[in-house]
């Protein structure tokens, strides 16, 4: 899930090209990125605030990148500053549950609400049939 090469995978559903810069490591910072329509990196300014290996990754957003260029400050880079999004994964049966949960600092628009659900969805997929 967190290895670049299959994280490009599961989560091309998100956003065609999907990638990260940084690493995993807690408290470090990581962007997730991808090509904007002018082929500059756009995305998440994030850093891993827990980070307990096959057990729990919580990472909190910070603002946000576009262009290419690291944004926190200003109304678009607030709107995504202090969200989390956490991984729990849980040895059942011996196979790994992974339960996604996503926590903002606001309330989102219902269009946004439905991107995110059918994307998570299918990227989930992809992710169970890259374990499998």
């Amino acid at each position: 899930m967190l290895d670049l090469d299959t994280y490009k995978i599961w989560t091309e559903p998100f956003s065609p090209g999907s990638s990260y810069e940084g690493d995993w490591t807690e408290g470090s910072k990581i962007l997730f990125v991808s090509p904007d329509e002018n082929g500059k990196m756009s995305g998440m300014l994030s850093y891993i605030k827990e980070n307990r290996p096959y057990e729990f990754i919580s990472i909190e957003n910070k603002g946000i990148v576009k262009e290419g260029k690291e944004i926190t400050t200003g109304e678009e880079a607030e709107e995504y500053a202090g969200s989390l999004e956490n991984y729990t994964f849980k040895e059942m049966d011996s196979k790994t549950e992974v339960i996604v949960d996503l926590s903002g600092p606001g309330e989102i628009d219902e269009e946004l609400k439905q991107y995110f659900q059918d994307s998570w969805q299918k990227a989930l997929q992809k992710l169970k049939q890259l374990a499998e």
